[in-house]
């Protein structure tokens, strides 16, 4: 979806021909994507699709190795490409912040965790140690964590998995952000904690009006969350459409195998479908039509074109030379 599908108004996220190399291997090429304030924008794919990159590179997180090239890249209407590690520091945490996939691991294990969440307040806001402190304290009773002043002395390694979660949420709610990136939010959570996470995540949504931009391989948890939805596969967005359109007619064919393995409570259901083979890496990409190779529906033309986007409804797009028919009825 571009920008000017959102009409006069400017996007909260604006990003247009976003592209990632290191060493000379593209992992993102030409991404385009627009969030409104007060949107949920989901972006599936398998791992090294370039999900995970693309929001790092927005939020200026990836190492100087990496060289970052976009047509548009804005926050507000604010440009980051370029806007230097001082001003992006700035942004971070206040404007924009991120869920990261695993606590465990973004969490500092050595320092506390009303450390770890006072950093970000006394950093963005004007405040002391002790409204820091005690600040830090209502964030985690507001995202559902019990007793929390005693767990302000507490480090990583003493909560569970979804305790830790939460104050990854916490972490990133501190200062109100207009976007925000869900980095799996979910994964190595038990089905009743993540339906706890992801209801948190749509009441903080809502409270604060953020924009949210979550990353999953999980169908079942974009389906009931975002309102549209990005495919991406091999670095590139392959498939993008309201989230209600793209689940009831999916037009490309890789969306369709990820639907077809996704499970099913229904008895109707036929057995799961597995897409073969795997994301093919980015020293080894195939010409034309990246996902080709594993398409039970390519053409010769496939591997000698680069699929457009094509309009298969009025807000539904999907980058194939010949996307199935139905999705346009």
């Amino acid at each position: 979806m571009d920008a000017a599908s959102a009409g006069d108004k400017t996007p909260l996220l604006d990003i247009a021909g976003l592209s990632v190399a290191f060493a000379g291997m593209t992992v993102v090429d030409r991404v385009t994507l627009t969030l409104d304030d007060g949107e949920v924008l989901g972006i599936v794919g398998e791992s090294g699709s370039g999900k995970s990159v693309t929001a790092q590179a927005t939020m200026g997180l990836l190492p100087d190795v990496a060289r970052v090239t976009a047509d548009r890249l804005n926050l507000m209407g604010e440009p980051l490409l370029g806007a230097g590690e001082k001003r992006l520091q700035r942004l971070r945490g206040a404007a924009m912040s991120m869920i990261f996939q695993e606590p465990m691991t973004a969490l500092n294990p050595v320092l506390t965790i009303g450390r770890q969440i006072g950093e970000t307040l006394l950093r963005h806001g004007a405040v002391t140690a002790g409204q820091a402190r005690a600040r830090s304290a209502d964030l985690l009773s507001r995202v559902g964590i019990p007793s929390p002043r005693e767990k302000l002395d507490e480090y990583p390694h003493q909560l569970s998995g979804g305790m830790r979660q939460r104050v990854m949420i916490a972490m990133a709610i501190a200062c109100h952000p207009r976007l925000l990136f869900a980095d799996e939010p979910t994964t190595a959570l038990d089905v009743t904690i993540q339906a706890q996470i992801l209801e948190l995540l749509r009441e903080l949504q809502q409270e604060y009006r953020m924009g949210i931009v979550l990353i999953s391989h999980d169908l079942g948890v974009v389906s009931s969350f975002a309102d549209r939805v990005a495919v991406m596969y091999a670095g590139r967005i392959v498939e993008d459409a309201p989230a209600a359109s793209l689940f009831a007619r999916p037009a490309h064919p890789y969306t369709r195998g990820l639907l077809a393995s996704r499970p099913s409570a229904s008895h109707d259901t036929p057995r799961l479908q597995a897409i073969p083979g795997t994301v093919p890496p980015p020293f080894d990409l195939p010409s034309g039509c990246r996902f080709r190779t594993r398409c039970a529906l390519a053409q010769p033309a496939c591997a000698q074109l680069d699929p457009p986007r094509l309009q298969v409804g009025p807000t539904h797009g999907a980058a194939c030379l010949t996307p199935l028919a139905e999705a346009a009825a």
